[in-house]
């Protein structure tokens, strides 16, 4: 069968993918939550979760640099990748290689229904991912209108913050915030700190990954801390999407004070 993945690259399998590598940490959760599990042979360094069920498989490096030597050693039918989260040449070295690889592109909440529904038509296991697709979709209902403006920070040194046409900046819209780092340029963009507290946010995210902030970032906000919220949250939430995602943005709703 030919398929297309989200750059609409065109896949000819000759059945169900049944040797998986991912390079992509939420779609390992996610593979594993539809009942590919047993498919996947290989992973990346950052695949956390389901951290007993992946703790036997071969690590194959990071995101931006697997080891495509290794993967190749593998054998997979599909390697699934997400086009920003890895590189451009690992695809298409590993496509010139004779590997199928499947590639998503989301960038908000719906394009992670859908196309995750589209990549568990293409594994043969449409209904079994069915019901977690209805809940995305559920949750997408009835959004509540922006009631916080709010700052994700990702990153430090230098200063990064969640940007425009994001999955999270959508997810964070979905949950009643007006996203004020989206005026920026750059998907993710980066600016002094102070540059981004001009943004007049009155919450500020801290999430726990990509880059782990704890208490001990808690100085750099002293100047805006009196009129303005500081609340650390669940990285994965706001950024894996997947079985995370209805539970995310109810969990985002009752801290941006929007629940329904």
């Amino acid at each position: 069968m030919q398929v297309r993945d989200a750059l609409g690259r065109t896949i000819e399998l000759a059945a169900p993918p049944q040797r998986i590598v991912s390079l992509v940490p939420s779609m390992t959760e996610w593979l594993f939550n539809v009942g590919a599990g047993e498919r996947v042979v290989g992973i990346t360094d950052y695949c956390i979760e389901p951290a007993e069920a992946i703790a036997h498989l071969p690590r194959l490096r990071g995101t931006k640099n697997p080891d495509r030597t290794a993967i190749l050693s593998l054998h997979p039918d599909l390697v699934i990748a997400e086009q920003e989260e890895n590189r451009e040449r690992d695809v298409l070295a590993l496509a010139a290689a004779g590997v199928n690889v499947y590639v998503t592109a989301i960038r908000s909440v719906a394009d992670a229904a859908a196309q995750l529904a589209a990549l568990a038509d293409v594994l043969g296991l449409a209904v079994t991912a069915a019901p977690m697709i209805a809940a995305m979709q559920a949750a997408m209902a009835d959004p509540p209108p922006p009631a916080r403006r709010v700052l994700a920070l990702i990153w430090r040194d230098p200063w990064m913050a969640v940007g425009q046409d994001t999955y999270a900046s959508d997810l964070l819209r979905l949950s009643g915030g007006l996203n004020v780092a989206a005026t920026l340029p750059g998907r993710y963009p980066r600016a002094p700190l102070p540059e981004l507290l001009a943004l007049d946010p009155d919450l500020i995210l801290l999430p726990s990954e990509p880059y782990p902030f704890s208490e001990r970032d808690l100085p750099a906000f002293a100047e805006v801390a009196g009129h303005c919220q500081i609340a650390f949250c669940d990285g994965m939430a706001l950024t894996w999407p997947g079985p995370r995602t209805a539970a995310a943005i109810a969990s985002f709703r009752q801290l941006l004070g929007n629940t329904v």
